[in-house]
C-alpha cells in the first residue's frame, strides 16, 4: 500500500464547500492501493459553523491530522481572513514533521484556499516527493478582472491586488507540480495556457462527484424552512451565488415576473427559495444576494432567501422535500456546479440554466430525464438575460407538472462521477507520478527520515 499526504485546510466538521473534496475521495483511495493521511485544521480555527452531521459522514478509518491556525479574530484586524494564510506556517511544519518521520509516496494539495499550494514546491525540493496540485476552482479567474469585492460585485483595488498576487504565485506551484487535477479539463487547460509548464504534468479531470451514502444517512425529519405539503410549489436552490452567476439569477426572476402576468394563479403558488447564497455562516460576512434583485424586479413576494450557509444534512433535506430543484450556472464556460450531484440524487424535478459549454450540460444530457429534468442553455455570444424568453416556458412546464419519473432518469450514466470512481482516477495519477521516481530517490528519503 502506497501512502499519500493530503493537505486540505477545509475538512469536516467545517461546513464550507471545499470540505467535500477530500471527504469524498479519501475513504475510497485504499481500494486503489493508496493509504491517505489528511492534514487539515483544528475545528476551533474555522469561521464557518461546525457541522457534526457532516463530520459523521467521514469513515472512522480515515487518518486525520489537525493543526491550529492563527485566530481570525486577530488576523482580520490587519485584513487577513483567508484560512490558507492563517494556517500556512503550521501546515508547513506539520508536513515537514510527517515527511521526516514517515514514508510517503506522494503529496496532494487541493485548492481552495490557494496559498497552501506553495507548500508543494517547498516540500518537493526538500523531500524529493512527487507533488500533485488540485484545482476545485480557477486560481486566476474572473476575480479582479470582471468581478470583485466592490459594490454589486464590481472590481475593486483589493480584488485587483489579489489577482496580481495569484498571477505571480500560480506559476510557482504549477511548474513544480508532477501532476495537476481539476474539476474540469477546461480549468487545467486554462492554467497550462497561462503557465506553459515544461514538461506538461500528468493531468486528470476529477469532477466533485457524489456519494450515495450521504442520502442514506438522512432521517425523515422536517427541513426546518418550509412545509412541502402546504399546497405551494417550492423550487429550491442550495449553494453559493457568485457574482458571475447573478446574470442567470436575474434571467430566472425575469421569467418569474413574466409568469405573474401570463399565469397569475400558478405564480401565486410559486415559492422560489434560495439557501446558503453567501457561502458564509458568520453573520458578519453574510450579504443577501437574491433579495435585492427580487425587489428590483418586483417578485419579492414569491422569493425567499436564507443567505447564511446551512448545514449539509439540512441542505439535503431541503433538496429531498422540494417540489423542484433549481441549478443556476455562471457566465464562465468552465463553471461546473458541485451542487449538481446532490440535486440528482435527491430524485426531484430539476430546472438547470447553464452556459452551453459547462460540463453540467453534458452530464445532464447523459442522464436524460426529460421532462423531469429541463435544461436551458446560453452561449458566449449571448447571455442568460437574452435567453430569458426560453426560461419562462421551461419554468411554466415544471410548475405545471412537478413530477419526477425515475424510469426516464439514468443515474447510472454518471457512475464515472461517483466518489469511488473519481478516487480511482486520482490514485492512477498518484501511480504515474510515483513511478517516475528513481530507486535512489526512495532510498534517499528513507535515509533522511531515519
Amino acid at each position: 500500500m502506497r501512502r499519500v499526504l493530503i493537505v486540505t485546510p477545509h475538512f469536516p466538521p467545517d461546513s464550507s464547500a471545499a470540505s467535500h473534496r477530500i471527504r469524498l475521495l479519501a475513504p475510497h483511495l485504499p481500494a486503489s492501493g493508496w493509504d491517505p493521511t489528511v492534514l487539515t485544521v483544528e475545528p476551533h480555527s474555522y469561521e464557518a459553523t461546525l457541522d457534526s452531521d457532516l463530520a459523521a459522514m467521514v469513515p472512522p478509518g480515515v487518518r486525520v491530522v489537525r493543526v491550529p491556525a492563527w485566530s481570525a479574530r486577530w488576523t482580520r484586524a490587519v485584513g487577513i481572513g483567508d484560512l490558507g494564510l492563517r494556517a500556512f506556517d503550521n501546515l508547513r511544519r506539520a508536513c515537514s514533521a510527517l515527511l521526516a518521520r514517515e514514508r510517503f509516496d506522494a503529496l496532494f494539495v487541493t485548492t481552495y484556499p490557494v496559498y497552501p499550494a506553495l507548500l508543494g514546491p517547498m516540500l518537493k525540493r526538500r523531500f524529493h516527493l512527487p507533488f500533485v496540485l488540485d484545482f476545485q476552482d480557477p486560481w486566476v479567474g474572473s476575480w479582479g478582472a470582471t468581478v470583485g469585492g466592490g459594490p454589486n460585485g464590481t472590481v475593486d483595488l483589493r480584488s485587483r491586488a489579489s489577482r496580481l498576487l495569484a498571477e505571480v504565485m500560480e506559476p510557482l506551484a504549477v511548474r513544480a507540480a508532477d501532476g495537476v487535477t481539476a474539476v474540469s479539463a477546461a480549468t487545467y487547460e486554462d492554467v497550462f495556457a497561462r503557465v506553459r509548464p515544461d514538461p506538461r504534468p500528468v493531468c486528470a479531470t476529477l469532477p466533485l462527484g457524489w456519494e450515495a451514502r450521504d442520502f442514506d444517512a438522512l432521517d425523515g425529519g422536517p427541513n426546518g424552512f418550509f412545509d412541502p405539503q402546504d399546497g405551494c410549489i417550492h423550487l429550491c436552490y442550495v449553494g453559493t451565488l457568485l457574482p458571475n452567476g447573478l446574470g442567470t439569477l436575474r434571467a430566472l426572476l425575469t421569467a418569474a415576473r413574466a409568469m405573474r402576468n401570463t399565469d397569475p394563479a400558478t405564480y401565486a403558488r410559486l415559492r422560489l427559495r434560495f439557501f446558503g447564497t453567501s457561502n458564509q455562516s458568520d453573520p458578519r460576512f453574510v450579504t443577501a444576494r437574491v433579495a435585492p434583485i427580487a425587489r428590483e424586479l418586483g417578485v419579492n413576494d414569491v422569493v425567499f432567501e436564507v443567505a447564511e450557509r446551512i448545514p449539509y444534512a439540512s441542505a439535503l433535506r431541503v433538496l429531498k422535500q422540494a417540489s423542484g430543484i433549481l441549478l443556476l450556472g455562471s457566465s464562465e464556460p468552465h463553471y461546473t456546479a458541485s451542487k449538481l450531484f446532490p440535486a440528482l440524487l435527491a430524485r426531484r424535478p430539476v430546472l438547470a440554466i447553464f452556459h452551453e459549454a459547462s460540463s453540467v450540460v453534458s452530464m445532464l444530457e447523459r442522464v436524460g430525464g426529460a421532462p423531469s429534468i429541463r435544461v436551458v442553455t446560453y452561449g458566449s455570444a449571448s447571455s442568460p438575460a437574452a435567453d430569458s424568453h426560453r426560461i419562462a416556458p421551461a419554468l411554466s412546464a415544471l410548475l405545471g407538472d412537478p413530477v419526477y419519473d425515475e424510469q426516464t432518469v439514468h443515474l447510472d450514466a454518471i457512475g464515472d462521477a461517483s466518489a469511488p470512481s473519481i478516487a480511482a482516477r486520482l490514485a492512477a495519477v498518484f501511480d504515474r507520478v510515483a513511478d517516475r521516481r528513481q530507486p535512489s530517490e526512495h532510498q534517499a528519503d528513507r535515509n533522511h527520515a531515519a
